[in-house]
């Protein structure tokens, strides 16, 4: 009997998933015995199964992507059929370009097939416009050579102007937003100093004074045209609305309230590497203190209303657009991957609370 990896009919039903039937598993496009006597396998029999190497299938159970059934008196991996299964998907996923943390969320149901699908396809055309930007780079570059007689030295002089002609400092990337904020006036209500609360963190990771790569290159042009488009501006508006009406009537400082943001993302992050539950009082703590950050004087009274209130309004708030520019930014900085990513986690929270409210 054969069965084939069929990644939509394994990813779509991943959750809660039965065995699939031993026999012959067409692996690497060849059959591949799987005896049902022979189970479970080695390590090193799974490796030469799936066409991978003992080290990777070692490193997937090290950080618990996927862990051996069962091991050994004496400690050493055992595979059965379906780890293979499963781990041969994490080789075509690898292989597609999946990162482990969207492989980790896909295998769980955490990331849905569709979405996961559309989020590589968006990066892979992100990439091949980064591979198109740098070949028009080296074709001017081929061309100029031919049409001049520079040395070596002059020839690597024009690359290195022409790559600078494309790319954007730090100091003409903050030039660019600060105009666009301006014009935009979406901070003209708050005071000065909130003003630069409100633009810390996107300053801090975002406007770092290091030369970009092509295919940061590329996100920032992208970046731009998004800042360009007054719909963007409309949907910052409406998702700070809750920032504009704590600074106007805030319980705190500003460089204070900026603090306890850090110490949010710091928790957060921790959160995320320790990989916490939603449900843990750990995560449920930041995510009330992170909704309460909003609040003003005239909210101390009732926190619970304004928790639901504000929770609500903070995740119908995120448009596509805001998505965007995020996704963006983590190609622009990696770094800003760690707000994103802790945002994330914080709307998954306050989802789980406003549910248990409303059974309560």
């Amino acid at each position: 009997m054969e069965f084939k990896l069929d990644l939509l009919h394994f990813l779509g039903n991943y959750s809660g998933i039965e065995p699939p039937v031993t026999g012959d598993c067409i692996l690497e496009h060849e059959v591949i015995s799987l005896n049902p006597n022979k189970e479970p396998y080695s390590i090193g029999e799974a490796a030469k199964l799936i066409g991978s190497t003992v080290k990777t299938i070692r490193y997937y159970d090290e950080i618990e992507l996927l862990q051996p059934s069962s091991h050994t008196e004496g400690g050493h991996r055992l595979y059965t059929t379906q780890d293979l299964w499963q781990l041969e998907l994490i080789t075509t996923l690898r292989y597609l370009n999946f990162s482990i943390p969207d492989i980790r969320k896909l295998m769980s149901g955490e990331l849905a097939v569709t979405q996961a699908l559309d989020l590589q396809i968006e990066a892979l055309e992100t990439q091949i416009g980064t591979l198109n930007s740098m070949l028009s780079i080296l074709q001017q570059a081929k061309q100029h050579e031919e049409d001049t007689s520079l040395h070596s030295e002059q020839s690597l002089t024009y690359i290195s102007s022409l790559v600078e002609s494309l790319t954007a400092n730090a100091s003409r990337r903050k030039q660019f937003v600060a105009a666009k904020v301006d014009e935009s006036h979406l901070l003209d209500s708050i005071p000065q100093d909130w003003r630069v609360s409100f633009l810390h963190f996107f300053d801090k990771y975002m406007m770092k004074d290091t030369k970009l790569t092509a295919q940061q290159t590329l996100a920032w042009k992208e970046t731009q045209e998004l800042i360009n488009d007054p719909a963007y501006w409309a949907d910052l508006a409406r998702l700070e609305v809750p920032f504009f009406i704590m600074a106007n009537q805030p319980q705190v400082e500003a460089n204070v309230w900026v603090k306890k943001m850090e110490a949010i993302r710091i928790r957060t992050t921790e959160a995320l590497d320790k990989r916490w539950a939603i449900d843990s009082p750990a995560v449920q703590s930041m995510v009330w203190d992170f909704v309460l950050m909003y609040a003003s004087v005239e909210h101390a009274e009732t926190p619970e209303v304004f928790f639901s209130k504000q929770a609500r309004y903070m995740l119908d708030s995120v448009t596509d657009r805001i998505l965007r520019f995020n996704k963006r930014c983590k190609v622009i900085n990696p770094e800003w991957s760690q707000i994103v990513d802790g945002i994330n986690l914080l709307h998954e929270g306050m989802r789980l609370r406003l549910k248990q409210m409303e059974e309560d």
